[in-house]
């Protein structure tokens, strides 16, 4: 058993998650505060010396760091020591001390946002021996171990003197263990303390110690050893334990910090530098001063290690649930590929795309509104989720599928199945214009009243604002979401050819065929929206969300890269003329009230959402650089008593106040012109609107000429 077992697999390894790594560059959109935030979540430390990698120093609006270095699935970046300036919301510098030249980008480590645990939640970090520094062995040799390379895993004397307090006390208080017996400890017997498992222990030891290397046994000694607890997950070996209580790596240590580890080994809990500092710092101390009695190191470098403080960092713990609703994706992703054993042993390394500043900024509005919004007798108990994607790349850089950021369980942006309402108007709207024959953005519709006969029943839709409005242009009616002139122009396109363009969009659930489906009773989940505005976003090009960069094993390998898969299904010019009528919505429509959040020279694009009785308050929109779909409502499906612009929109808008700093530029398909028409009807007075080569009309009078030719 001794064998078998340490020749083979020793450990399982968690599977380390990691979001996107933070890329910052002069004009992204941090200020001095959240840039600080995100040092925090890396584990940084402060020091106004800048005296090792992970350090850094903040005066007022300028943060001077210096990077770690950090080995990407794609390439390994080096340390910097930079200094940061920030303006308004934004870094106006960025700078490398070392060179004094500006930094164009600077790519900083990811933060690990999770792990996947085997059963036990063990966790380490693997170090080889030539690894360790050399007064970490000095310190163990010096207080646990002192002959540990002349006896033959048990030593004779220690076993004696612990025999004698052992039956004095008339029971087991004393181990007198050599750091081989306390590797057989935790690596096979449990840590019950009777006569029969220590007369295991010193067996399996002379075993142990007769058949391998000291170096091999001293080796699975630092990482296998217990030294301390962070929640669920125990921390084993000094690698992992430098990190959790230093912030550094172990190579990284200094004389005092070691002492503070080894000092563990007797017992974390008992030791535990955050409930019990003066106990530890007395048991560091004493284990400097064994140093110096055996003439490991010098009395003044005792001295001085002596004088400094515990240094440990502040808040240690890794949290494994603060983005659980994003984690439940990569989780489902992987679980394709991977067998869930490989993803609790094998130590892979999994990079996601995570962005933690937009998280954190959604999950913020998202916390900040909704309790605004219960302020109101009609909005109680609400609930709420949200995705935020990379517009260019669909790349997922936020997901929240509850109010509380940390709550697991039910993960509602991907499995609330909701009626999307008017968040569907969009896909009837797309159909007609993809036939640009008849249709273009000033076709009249009529927003009159409508009867449509079902088998046993008569559908009459009616206007959320109890009105009609006549004949009215088409980008108008999408821009206020009328809902009479919706139904005539999709019962005129056809109710199974709009199902077929949402299917198109990336929708694959399958949607009842009926004439409502036009306003909106499909039920999708969060991420379904997602996926379909993404292709609207993308110009009509398909491009499958993604939560995984690249996954690495633990020798550094590239197992697998998740790269853009992209295919046009949707004509592009169609889908700029939408996108054009969806700018409307936030300009002159549904959506206005967006600009009490953006500046009023961005442009975005989107379309909120709202179900019967206030059931479902939606809303989905894009920026230049930020796709987002915001979900509020109950888990009851009772009335939210929110319209999509009263409850959704405001948590859209607050984040993207936050995090996006391009306006929307639609990419101009070249046979599409803009024609400057007259929007009176609209109380706009002229408006450009684009058109199919072709299909547009003669500019109107006062209104200037075409922008192009047509």
């Amino acid at each position: 058993m001794v064998r078998e077992q340490f020749e083979g697999k020793r450990w399982a390894l968690p599977a380390r998650v990691y979001a996107g790594a933070p890329e910052v560059f002069v004009g992204s959109s941090y200020d001095a505060e959240g840039f600080e935030w995100l040092l925090t979540q890396l584990k940084y430390r402060k020091d106004p010396e800048i005296s090792s990698e992970g350090t850094y120093a903040r005066i007022g609006d300028e943060i001077i760091f210096r990077t770690r270095d950090f080995n990407f699935w794609d390439k390994a970046e080096k340390s910097h020591e930079v200094r940061a300036q920030f303006q308004e919301g934004q870094v106006i510098l960025l700078e490398d001390i070392g060179s004094g030249a500006s930094l164009p980008i600077l790519r900083m480590e990811p933060v690990q946002i999770g792990s996947f645990y085997p059963a036990r939640h063990e966790d380490r970090v693997i170090i080889k021996l030539d690894q360790a520094p050399d007064v970490l062995l000095k310190a163990l040799f010096a207080s646990e171990d002192h002959s540990f390379y002349d006896h033959h895993g048990v030593s004779l004397r220690g076993i004696l003197r612990a025999v004698w307090v052992n039956l004095r006390a008339g029971g087991i208080v004393q181990g007198g263990s050599t750091l081989t017996q306390q590797l057989v400890k935790n690596f096979y017997l449990t840590s019950e303390r009777t006569w029969w498992r220590k007369l295991n222990e010193i067996v399996m030891s002379i075993i142990l110690d007769a058949r391998f290397s000291k170096d091999e046994i001293l080796e699975a000694y630092l990482n296998e050893i217990y030294l301390g607890q962070d929640g669920a997950r125990a921390v084993h070996g000094f690698g992992l334990a430098s990190q959790y209580y230093f912030a550094r790596p172990i190579e990284d240590l200094r004389l005092h910090h070691t002492a503070l580890l080894v000092s563990l080994v007797r017992g974390p809990s008992y030791y535990d530098p955050y409930k019990y500092p003066d106990r530890v710092l007395k048991r560091r101390n004493l284990i400097l001063d064994e140093m110096v009695d055996q003439g490991f190191i010098p009395e003044e470098d005792a001295v001085e290690a002596k004088s400094h403080p515990l240094d440990v960092v502040t808040d240690p713990h890794q949290s494994g649930g603060r983005y659980p609703a994003f984690m439940d994706l990569v989780r489902r992703q992987l679980q394709k590929e991977y067998r869930p054993e490989d993803l609790t042993s094998e130590g892979l390394h999994i990079y996601t795309t995570l962005d933690v500043h937009v998280q954190r900024q959604l999950q913020d509005a998202m916390a900040t509104n909704l309790t605004l919004m219960e302020k109101s007798p009609k909005s109680k108990h609400l609930e709420s989720a949200a995705i935020m994607t990379r517009r260019g790349t669909a790349e997922i850089v936020a997901m929240s599928g509850s109010r509380d950021p940390e709550a697991s369980g039910f993960n509602r942006a991907l499995d609330a199945v909701r009626q999307i309402g008017s968040l569907y108007k969009p896909v009837v709207y797309l159909t007609a214009l993809q036939q640009s024959g008849r249709f273009t953005l000033t076709t009249p519709l009529q927003d009159t009243p409508i009867e449509i006969r079902n088998p046993g029943s008569v559908w009459d839709p009616k206007n959320y604002d109890g009105k009609v409005h006549g004949v009215i242009p088409l980008y108008k009616a999408l821009a206020h979401s009328y809902n009479l002139a919706t139904v005539h122009l999709g019962m005129e396109v056809g109710v199974a050819q709009t199902a077929q363009t949402l299917k198109e969009l990336g929708v694959e659930r399958k949607v009842d065929l009926v004439p409502s489906l036009l306003l909106g009773t499909a039920s999708l989940s969060p991420f379904e929206v997602t996926q379909m505005y993404q292709t609207i976003a993308g110009d009509g090009f398909l491009t499958p969300l993604r939560s995984i960069q690249a996954v690495v094993s633990t020798e550094g390998k590239i197992l697998q890269k998740y790269g853009l898969d992209v295919r046009q299904t949707v004509d592009a010019s169609s889908v700029y003329l939408l996108n054009a009528a969806l700018k409307e919505v936030l300009r002159s429509g549904t959506a206005r009230p967006a600009y009490n959040y953006l500046p009023q020279n961005m442009d975005a694009a989107g379309k909120t959402g709202t179900t019967n009785d206030l059931r479902d308050s939606w809303f989905a929109g894009f920026t230049g650089d930020y796709l987002g779909v915001v979900w509020v409502g109950r888990d009851d499906n009772q009335s939210a008593g929110l319209t999509g612009a009263e409850g959704a929109l405001k948590v859209w808008a607050s984040t993207m106040k936050k995090v996006s700093h391009e306006s929307l530029e639609l990419e101009k398909p070249d046979d599409v012109s803009l024609i400057w028409v007259d929007g009176a009807h609209s109380g706009q007075g002229c408006i450009e609107l684009p058109f199919v080569q072709g299909t547009g009309p003669a500019s109107a009078s006062g209104c200037g000429g075409h922008s192009e030719p047509e």
